[in-house]
């Protein structure tokens, strides 16, 4: 028995200043835990309508179409520097000095959004894209402000047209192949970013890496080879394929929960922890068979702490192997 799934596109939307230092490490396309953040506020800016409130929206893939990391690389320059805002001088006594500051990787950035959602019936669809439009006008993904984004069809016309130009509801058959490659070909043109956690944990295997981040680090090392002939160097080809990037998907806990002296939220447990690193890589659209491998959704492992968004199954042996 086949069935159709629901899911909202929302076409184009242009973020300006998003947070690009997803963690101590890394500097770039914003985290997975600011994507799934977004989904989920959405949800709940959806949820506050009484005629919505079964609403669920569960899982999400992002399809970047541009990117303007705001750094700088002057002639010469051996590293690039972050484009940072100017503040205004503040007085000092009978002269001016800049205050100081703290640097904040900023980027701004065209993405897709394929989310996929539950408790949605055809009757509340005029309902819920007219709240999702509303909610987006005063929302920010990443911490960057919503400048634009595709208007949706008009119900009538998303239901007949198969044109994915609009933001607009898919429903989608699994058994139908021409559903499936419609909402893949929706995300196009653009690079989809997913999980390869798969690939770091056969890489530390193989070179029986104990540090994870080395393992990562062979992986996404550039290497050149000098040539004596030509008196020049040679980049030389990765042994893995694709465009790999490091990725951030969430967070690992330190200490137990508990309550701790001056914490915002005196109900609310509360824990230390750090940045879950792993290997991702950015893969055109077109390339998927299906939809869900370039879904993202949230996986919490009590045992080892682990607040992670998950692209590749989850196995029960290694839900922490592959990270650092």
């Amino acid at each position: 028995m086949s069935k159709v799934k629901t899911y909202l596109l929302l076409r184009h939307v242009r973020i300006h200043n998003a947070n690009a230092f997803s963690s101590p490490l890394t500097i770039g396309f914003p985290a997975m835990t600011a994507w799934l953040g977004a989904m989920h506020a959405l949800e709940r800016k959806i949820r506050c309508n009484e005629a919505l409130p079964s609403i669920r929206l569960k899982k999400l893939a992002v399809s970047c179409h541009d990117f303007d990391l705001q750094t700088y690389k002057g002639p010469g320059d051996y590293v690039n520097s972050v484009i940072i805002t100017s503040n205004p001088l503040r007085k000092k006594g009978s002269s001016f000095e800049r205050p100081p500051f703290i640097e904040e990787a900023r980027v701004h950035l065209t993405v897709s959004l394929l989310i996929e959602a539950d408790g949605l019936v055809p009757g509340s669809f005029s309902l819920f894209i007219e709240k999702v439009a509303e909610a987006l006008r005063g929302m920010k993904i990443a911490g960057g402000d919503i400048l634009a984004f595709s208007p949706f069809s008009s119900i009538k016309d998303s239901m007949k047209s198969t044109s994915t130009c609009n933001s607009r509801i898919l429903l989608v058959d699994e058994d139908n192949e021409k559903d499936v490659r419609r909402a893949i070909r929706s995300l196009m043109p653009g690079y989809v970013l997913i999980e390869r956690r798969q690939l770091l944990r056969k890489r530390q295997e193989e070179t029986e890496h104990k540090d994870t981040l080395q393992a990562m680090l062979d992986l996404l090392a550039l290497h050149y080879k000098y040539d004596d002939e030509q008196d020049t160097w040679h980049l030389q080809p990765r042994q893995e394929k694709g465009w790999l990037v490091p990725i951030v998907t969430g967070f690992k806990g330190l200490t137990p929960l508990g309550h701790v002296a001056n914490q915002r939220d005196a109900s609310t447990l509360h824990r230390f922890a750090e940045p879950v690193l792993t290997l991702g890589e950015f893969k055109m659209a077109h390339r998927f068979e299906g939809i869900d491998e370039m879904m993202w959704q949230y996986h919490y492992d009590e045992d080892k702490g682990l607040y992670v968004c998950v692209n590749e199954q989850m196995g029960s042996s290694e839900t922490d192997k592959g990270e650092d």
